[in-house]
């Protein structure tokens, strides 16, 4: 019984301008607690959010409720009957949209209720219509309403009776039989008339128990608030030095959320580094894979320059064994010319002697 948090998360809270409404105007100095919460017994959603003992937020979700993200952090609904605008500001974007998701499901889950509660209105309110288009003006009264099922179904069944009585005893002797039959048919419809009162003072009955249920543990939850009320009057009391240690508390937390933000901010830079790494990796892997290949083809490049060489040593050698022959041809051939000249020489000596 009573409410139960079914949803937790921080942020920052805001309301709007009740003087300008454009302009926020922040109700937290910093992240506080914001919980969705569920009443069990009303069957009803609300957002409550707490600073300290103060209540910054309390706002009952209904259907027509609308949750807008207005930016990847900061979120806002309109509460009418608070009659302001509260804005959230969350620490990333995935906190924002899970907020906004658990608005959407509650909100959808508050129309289911309101609707069931509106059948069951009907349903409950139905019988009672149909009875009061019969003959009966007035069959449910307060007292027959609050009374028990014993007193109330022997007051219809009087009530319905003794009509017919008086116009009975008026009709001359010689038309009974008609007006019997009359009669008979206005009793069968009195009664099924008495039937339908009968239902519906029972199903009242069952709601008015229903009702006392239900006031006994809104009892319950006003005592349990009372004593909650109790004890931060007591807590009070000690309001300097929970002052001076709140005021210690909130300098630690903007320290530590500076020192939250300077990581944040070292976090990105790494993540940037781990970028410019990550590139210069894939750099690295092609100029790698590149360098493998100029290196294979490198080493094709070496076996063919080390086939030339061979080749040109070859060619060299052969070159050389030519040039030797052609020195010796040569050096043959130097002897036959002179000994071609000598023998030219001799044969114009013959010829001069002769």
């Amino acid at each position: 019984m009573g409410e139960q948090p079914i949803f937790s998360t921080r942020a920052h809270v805001f309301q709007i301008d009740p003087n300008t409404k454009k302009n926020w105007v922040p109700t937290s100095k910093h992240a506080v607690t914001v919980s969705y919460f569920y009443d069990s017994t009303r069957n009803v959603y609300r957002i409550i959010s707490l600073d300290g003992s103060k209540a910054i937020i309390n706002s009952t979700i209904t259907p027509n409720m609308t949750f807008t993200k207005t930016s990847q952090k900061f979120g806002q609904w309109a509460d009418s009957r608070a009659n302001t605008v509260y804005g959230l500001g969350f620490s990333s974007e995935h906190h924002l949209s899970k907020f906004a998701e658990k608005f959407q499901e509650f909100k959808e889950a508050a129309r289911l209720a309101k609707e069931k509660s509106q059948e069951k209105m009907e349903l409950t309110s139905t019988p009672s219509q149909e009875s009061a288009g019969g003959d009966l003006q007035s069959p449910l009264t307060p007292e027959s309403i609050n009374g028990t099922d014993d007193e109330r179904t022997p007051d219809v069944t009087q009530n319905a009776e003794p009509r017919a009585e008086p116009t009975q005893n008026a009709l001359p002797f010689s038309h009974s039989a008609a007006i019997s039959k009359h009669w008979e048919a206005e009793l069968a419809t009195l009664k099924g008339n008495n039937a339908k009162l009968t239902a519906a003072l029972l199903e009242s009955t069952a709601n008015v128990k229903q009702w006392k249920q239900q006031l006994a543990a809104y009892q319950e939850e006003a005592e349990r608030l009372h004593k909650r009320v109790t004890e931060l009057e007591c807590v009070s009391s000690q309001a300097n030095a929970v002052h001076t240690h709140k005021s210690e508390l909130n300098q630690t937390i903007q320290e530590l959320e500076e020192t939250l933000k300077v990581k944040e901010e070292e976090i990105e830079r790494l993540k940037q580094e781990i970028d410019n790494a990550r590139e210069l990796q894939e750099q690295r892997d092609s100029l790698t894979q590149k360098l493998q290949e100029v290196e294979i083809r490198n080493k094709d490049l070496e076996g063919q320059l080390s086939d030339l060489e061979q080749r040109l040593e070859k060619s060299q050698n052969e070159q050389e064994a030519f040039r030797n022959n052609l020195k010796t041809l040569l050096e043959i051939l130097d002897g036959k010319i002179f000994e071609l000249s000598e023998l030219r020489d001799n044969l114009a000596k013959l010829l001069e002697c002769s």
